[in-house]
């Protein structure tokens, strides 16, 4: 614990130094590498759509006695088509196919409820027509579309305007990434998992916004001085939030990884892993962002501006001034190690004579 804390001193302080910004080739390398898998994946595989979203049967059969194998054949010898059967921890069997009618369905449970060896009533069916999820999906894209605009608004307000381009992009970022993954892995995408994206954005923005605030306070009037360029300011600002954005992302990570591996890993908790592998992924994603992407691309950003190309020019130019000035005083000759400068004269100090006492004026 005190390796840390004198750690995060130095890099508050600036004595030990991650050069984050000045590296930022080697971050948007490792982006753009994630990026296109994920991308890829989306263009050739797609994403793995619940129930909720491509409509279907969905029956549920609680302490079932059958096997993943016996009751997809059931499902597939009634429907004709391919279904998906999965296992819970507790045993719960849950069979999705495709669009049914209401006599179907029930054809189709009393044939799972023998296979299984459970009674009709025990069985739970949900019958979900695909407009349903088109609605969940549309009001999604409304909700992204008014958060991306707010957020805008607010970080272009508060901020400036190339502050909300470098969140917006960090947030895109997070945003495929995360989607990306979902498609890769081939996880079932529910409409948990659309609340669980919606939640990371906000968890994203809100890391981003902590370190621009620190960059906003260190590179305020940067350039009435010529000792840092922004680029230095702000890397500054990344070293003095580092080991708090680790801290606050393992702190929330902590909590998501425990319903993954125990809740949903151990308990069968479905609804909660959909919800808790789009936060963890999310979580993960938006911390990198936070820190390798929204303010590198910021300092990009920023360098293009006529005022601090010539407060980079002034900088180098008192750089090469003092290495000079240095190395000018250490080639004088005499100005060896061993020699002393003294400013103290040699010559006999030269005082006024003092008036004896008996000769000075009486007043």
């Amino acid at each position: 614990m005190s390796r840390l804390s004198g750690l995060g001193h130095r890099l508050y302080s600036g004595q030990s130094s991650v050069n984050i910004v000045g590296r930022r080739r080697t971050w948007y390398v490792v982006s753009g590498v994630i990026l296109v898998v994920a991308i890829g994946s989306l263009l050739f595989r797609g994403l793995n759509l619940g129930i909720e979203f491509r409509g279907g049967g969905d029956f549920t059969i609680p302490n079932a006695t059958c096997s993943i194998e016996q009751a997809r054949a059931v499902a597939e010898t009634k429907t004709g088509s391919q279904a998906i059967v999965t296992v819970s921890g507790q045993g719960t069997v849950r069979v999705q196919t495709e669009a049914l009618s209401t006599t179907e369905s029930s054809q189709l449970a009393k044939e799972l409820s023998s296979t299984c060896g459970v009674g009709v009533d025990t069985i739970k069916i949900q019958v979900v027509g695909p407009t349903w999820g088109s609605e969940i999906s549309k009001k999604a894209l409304q909700g992204l579309i008014v958060f991306v605009i707010l957020v805008a608004l607010f970080m272009s307000i508060y901020f400036e305007w190339r502050m909300a381009v470098a969140g917006l992009i960090a947030l895109a970022h997070d945003l495929i990434i995360t989607i990306g993954l979902y498609s890769l892995f081939g996880l079932e995408v529910t409409p948990a998992t659309v609340i669980g994206i919606l939640t990371i954005l906000g968890y994203s923005l809100y890391d981003t916004v902590v370190v621009f605030d620190k960059v906003k306070e260190n590179t305020r009037n940067i350039t009435g001085q010529s000792v840092l360029t922004y680029g230095e300011a702000a890397n500054l600002a990344l070293n003095q939030t580092l080991l708090r954005s680790i801290n606050t992302s393992i702190v929330a990570l902590l909590p998501v990884l425990a319903i993954v591996f125990v809740g949903a890993g151990l308990l069968g908790a479905g609804t909660l892993l959909d919800l808790a592998v789009a936060l963890a992924i999310g979580m993960a994603a938006g911390a990198y962002s936070s820190i390798f992407v929204a303010t590198p691309f910021l300092v990009q950003l920023k360098e293009k501006q006529p005022q601090m190309i010539a407060l980079a020019t002034r900088v180098r130019s008192r750089r090469a001034n003092s290495a000079k000035n240095s190395a000018g005083a250490e080639g004088e000759p005499g100005a060896d190690a061993g020699s002393v400068t003294t400013l103290v004269d040699s010559g006999p100090r030269q005082q006024p004579k003092r008036v004896p006492r008996s000769k000075r004026s009486k007043k």
